[in-house]
């Protein structure tokens, strides 16, 4: 079935439950990334803030069907590092509103550009990493063994720990109650993605992960009754503030202290935060419109305005920065979302509930959720797509793994420069061979080869032109033919203007150029 692109009500029946699937993921994210970029439990709600504008916000203005935005655990570094820095959480959202505005800048100077240059094979190894470090991250919160905090995505930890130290421990000190509820959750999910639930009419609309928070809750609050050591409590639950009052709601937001405008530091941190969460929000846009089953295209340009917006709009709350992220955009995908109206739907959701009914989620096992996203991890890591990328040869594998095992060992964007430098490697490598065609004839005068430039030579490929005819033999002719390239970089034409005047008559080459602009046709 097409989409309907230009009304976004018309695919409500698929983006209402996406967006609920992604309500449900995103909630704990938000609040996780909150307590690990603060380390105030009094600032969790900054967190959901983020989710709200990152959904309703920048879901509203941005052109990309599926991606949602949020807070991100890449940026959790810098704003710890920001708040020691600059001595407050009021400077910092500050610093996200001048972010906001950087990226704002940015996009109507068309910086957005930048998205496209990342190339398939580092794109595909990031979700596929992504996928590995979901199914790593969340097996401890599975078990029961909540130390790291929910979405965490770093390969060490702040107390010396790393993911797989993690994984002994939360084997060693798992939870009976936590590892029945997961193992029930997933077996739940396996059998919402089979034919035959999709011919219920009430599991056509009601998605798998809803059923599984509502049955992981009413087991545990079996567990409580029955068996209460089997039962999750304090921080195997989601934990939301819980207002009293309309007042005590409103005291959850805050406001930025325009005061320390004149602080350098104000910028230096702004700046920070706009090139790293423009690149995260890049990378993700380019991996989701992959993942998307409709092959659409989103304006990079248009995503970096919007994401500049929200990050002002959130900064002014109280609000972390936002960025687009993948794992809650992979999850919109594998829940049928076909419009940004699921995300608009998933920070409508977050509003409606942190007012509502924050003491009903605070009785959401972690287990469960856990359970959601290792599935949603295993999606990302199909061995269909290693299978698939080793089909495409070394060229494509190659930075497609190194991709994986950087970003596995450090973070994401590390791993991702890491994996683009492997990459452009064997991208100049096959520049270097592919520039031109060589053909060598025998003639009554001697030798004559042609060099065929290709229809594109750029810098990249000055190293192979030089080389070749470094090597030309003596007494020969040489012809350029220049007549099948659309453009031909100045570095080559001057490659070739100074063979032709300098090093050609030393060996007694002839040099006849075709089709070469800027370069004189006499030949020695």
């Amino acid at each position: 079935m097409a989409v309907d692109k230009k009304n976004i009500f018309a695919h409500l029946k698929s983006d209402f439950p996406a967006g609920l699937v992604v309500y449900l993921v995103a909630l704990p994210l938000c609040l996780g990334v909150a307590l690990a970029s603060t380390g105030d439990p009094n600032r969790l709600f900054s967190g959901i803030i983020a989710g709200m504008v990152g959904g309703i916000v920048v879901g509203a203005l941005s052109g990309s069907a599926l991606g949602v935005a949020g807070p991100a655990a890449g940026l959790v570094v810098i704003i710890l590092g920001a708040l020691d820095t600059l001595g407050s959480f009021e400077a910092l959202l500050l610093a996200v509103v001048l972010c906001g505005i950087i990226q704002l800048i940015a996009g109507f100077l068309n910086a957005g550009i930048i998205g496209y240059y990342f190339p398939s094979s580092v794109i595909k190894g990031m979700l596929a990493a992504i996928g590995i470090t979901l199914i790593l991250k969340e097996i401890p919160h599975a078990f029961g063994y909540d130390k790291d905090f929910f979405g965490d995505e770093s390969f060490t930890q702040p107390d010396g720990h790393n993911t797989f130290s993690e994984l002994y421990y939360s084997v060693r000190y798992s939870s009976t109650g936590a590892i029945i509820i997961s193992l029930i959750s997933i077996a739940v999910l396996i059998l919402f993605e089979r034919p035959f639930m999709k011919k219920i009419q009430l599991f056509r609309f009601l998605p798998g992960a809803l059923f599984v928070v509502i049955l992981g809750t009413i087991i545990n609050m079996t567990f409580a009754a029955v068996k209460p050591e089997w039962a999750m409590a304090g921080d195997h639950l989601v934990k939301l503030p819980v207002a009293n009052t309309a007042q005590e709601f409103i005291s959850f937001f805050s406001m930025p202290d325009f005061s320390m405008i004149s602080n350098p530091d104000i910028y230096t941190v702004a700046f920070t935060l706009a090139i790293v969460a423009s690149l995260e929000t890049l990378l993700s846009v380019e991996a989701t419109d992959k993942l998307d089953p409709y092959k659409r295209s989103t304006p990079t340009n248009r995503e970096l305005k919007a994401q500049g917006v929200g990050n002002i709009v959130s900064g002014l709350i109280g609000g972390l920065p936002v960025t687009q992220v993948i794992i809650r955009s992979s999850a919109n995908i594998d829940s049928g979302g076909k419009t940004k109206m699921a995300t608009i739907i998933h920070g409508t959701l977050l509003l409606v509930s942190a007012i509502f009914i924050p003491y009903f989620l605070n009785m959401i096992p972690l287990a469960a959720l856990a359970a959601i996203l290792l599935l949603v991890g295993y999606k990302l890591s199909k061995v269909s797509l290693y299978k698939k990328m080793y089909e495409l040869g070394w060229d494509q594998f190659i930075p497609f793994v190194v991709t994986i095992a950087a970003i596995l060992v450090t973070d994401l964007l590390k791993g991702i420069a890491i994996g683009m430098v492997v990459a452009i490697y064997f991208i100049l490598r096959k520049n270097y061979k592919h520039s031109y065609h060589y053909k060598k004839e025998e003639h009554k005068e001697g030798e004559v080869i042609t060099l065929q430039l290709s229809q594109e030579v750029t810098f990249l490929n000055k190293g192979s032109i030089n080389h070749t005819l470094s090597m030309l033999p003596r007494d020969c002719t040489v012809i350029i033919d220049g007549t099948k390239s659309l453009n031909i970089d100045y570095d080559v034409l001057e490659i070739i203007e100074d063979f032709k005047n300098h090093t050609a008559p030393t060996r007694n080459i002839t040099v006849k150029t075709v089709g070469i602009k800027g370069v004189s046709v006499m030949g020695h």
